[in-house]
């Protein structure tokens, strides 16, 4: 048996033998039989099949995951729906000064918190500008150029990107800033 490997184990050398054969350069590829072979177009025929099936099936999984995940943010959003007038009567709590202490600012902060971690955001500030997509007015003041909102009657909330209850506000012109 002879050695005919270019490389040298021991040393690590390359061998100048030609009889080691060539180099990974110089090697001709190697030809499998089936490469050779003409394709049946039974098997042709049935491998695009499976093909098919396997793209269908992938397509089945994604669609499956999309609807579970649309489950899950639809009883999300009903589950917010029922909570939210326990929010706004803490909200109002916390506006007349009964949420500075005690035990009932631990349980709002909790459930303030829980829902935020679920993607519940709050919105409608006084001083924001006035969207009438996001809010809800039920009074003007002013000529309405630039409307800004003045009272915040109900807060509006967006869970994700989906807005779930508009604000109920007031609108006005803003506040002018620096000597007239």
């Amino acid at each position: 048996m002879t050695d005919r490997r270019r490389i040298d184990p021991e040393t690590g050398e390359v061998r100048a033998d030609p009889a080691a054969g060539p180099g990974p350069a110089e090697a001709e590829p190697v030809v499998a039989e089936a490469d050779t072979v003409a394709v049946d177009p039974e098997v042709a025929e049935l491998t695009a099949a499976l093909q098919r099936e396997r793209a269908q099936f992938a397509n089945f999984k994604r669609r499956a995951a999309e609807e579970k995940q649309g489950s899950v943010n639809y009883g999300k959003q009903l589950l917010i729906d029922k909570l939210l007038p326990v929010l706004d009567d803490l909200d109002r709590a916390r506006e007349h000064g009964d949420l500075e202490s005690g035990p009932l600012r631990g349980v709002a902060d909790k459930l303030a918190g829980a829902l935020t971690s679920e993607g519940l955001a709050k919105f409608g500030e006084t001083g924001d500008p006035f969207d009438p997509e996001l809010h809800e007015a039920v009074q003007h003041d002013g000529d309405g150029e630039n409307p800004v909102i003045g009272a915040v009657y109900r807060s509006g909330y967006r869970l994700g990107e989906k807005v779930i209850r508009t604000a109920m506000v007031t609108v006005t012109d803003p506040v002018e800033t620096g000597a007239q």
